[in-house]
């Protein structure tokens, strides 16, 4: 059952008839976000969660389909020859088959430039949070040592100033390169690896990825998950970082060889890793990194870190103005693979 129908009618600016609009996930984008303003677009049906077993059944006469983690390839829209467009509610489209859309002349549309601000915020409210061993001091107060310690201050866990350290960054995309310049306030050494090679920056230095894992003391991941990041920190990787460093995680979580980053950790070749993506989300309860439990050596948050209210709000408004576009004939934030 749908959780919302919209009135039925809308006629578009070149005078179209109404567009059906199928939202499939609308609790990724949270339950505190409005949708009514999708009621002037067309006749609306919300849907809260994916359902695997439904989904097909619930776009059967869709026009326009919004989606962020949903699977959309041929075994979802075969049942529904009347899409003619998706709107992504997240800037990733790797779960998109374009090659079965753009067999259908499908235009797909992603979300953009919503979550930069977010996302690096979290990335250095994850780095203080391990570089400064947070959790132990925190600890050490609230369990009672602290008002039994004879000095006023406690200096172990031992942790560093970010001055004068070296940053590396994979992906200086949007995100990448706020992290750069927030970095750079805070005095690092900022270097970085471009996956794609089409990302060149003239304010920091450009590195290859072996030379990027052997010199950071921070290395932040921002790249999009593709043929070329799939697994591309492996244990290899680990090898050549240094046993000091930290690594951080904004991107996608297959980016990283979960069970290396385990064997890294619990070895002792990295100091430690702050995750907000993982391979399969939500967490497995067999998962291995589950079984690391100090959290100065292993930070893991439920995928949330695009999640402010702000981005989730920017992120909406660009579904909507994409949805808008389509309808008047135009194209906005097209992605054809």
């Amino acid at each position: 059952m749908a959780e919302h129908i919209a009135p039925p009618l809308f006629i578009s600016d070149r005078g179209d008839i109404f567009m059906k609009i199928v939202f499939l996930e609308t609790d990724t984008l949270g339950e505190d976000m409005n949708f009514d303003r999708f009621n002037e677009l067309g006749q609306v049906t919300l849907y809260r969660r994916s359902s695997p077993a439904d989904n097909h059944l619930r776009i059967t006469d869709a026009d326009i389909i919004v989606v962020n983690k949903i699977p959309v390839n041929e075994s979802l829209l075969k049942h529904a020859p009347n899409v003619r467009f998706i709107a992504a509610s997240a800037t990733g489209t790797n779960n998109i088959d374009f090659t079965y859309t753009n067999s259908r002349n499908i235009k797909v549309a992603n979300a953009r430039g919503y979550s930069t601000d977010s996302v690096a915020q979290h990335t250095f409210a994850m780095l203080f949070y391990l570089y400064e061993k947070l959790y132990a001091y925190d600890n050490f107060v609230k369990d009672g040592r602290y008002s039994d310690y004879p000095m006023f201050s406690c200096f172990v866990p031992y942790f560093n100033e970010l001055a004068n350290k070296t940053w590396g960054i994979i992906g200086l995309g949007t995100i990448g390169r706020k992290v750069a310049d927030i970095a750079g306030a805070f005095g690092c050494n900022v270097i970085y690896y471009s996956t794609s090679g089409k990302n060149i920056s003239s304010d920091y230095a450009r590195c290859d990825y072996e030379e990027l894992l052997n010199k950071s003391d921070i290395i932040s991941v921002h790249c999009p998950l593709n043929k070329d990041t799939l697994g591309l920190i492996d244990s290899h990787s680990f090898d050549m970082m240094k046993p000091s460093a930290i690594l951080l995680n904004l991107a996608r979580g297959p980016i990283i060889d979960e069970d290396a980053l385990y064997s890294a950790i619990t070895n002792e070749k990295i100091a430690g890793a702050g995750l907000d993506v993982l391979c399969t989300e939500p967490i497995p309860k067999s998962s291995n990194l589950l079984k690391i439990k100090d959290s100065t050596r292993l930070l893991i948050t439920p995928h949330m870190a695009w999640g402010t209210r702000e981005a989730r709000a920017r992120c909406l408004d660009e579904v909507y103005y994409n949805i808008k576009a389509f309808i008047n004939g135009k194209e906005r934030n097209i992605v054809r693979e």
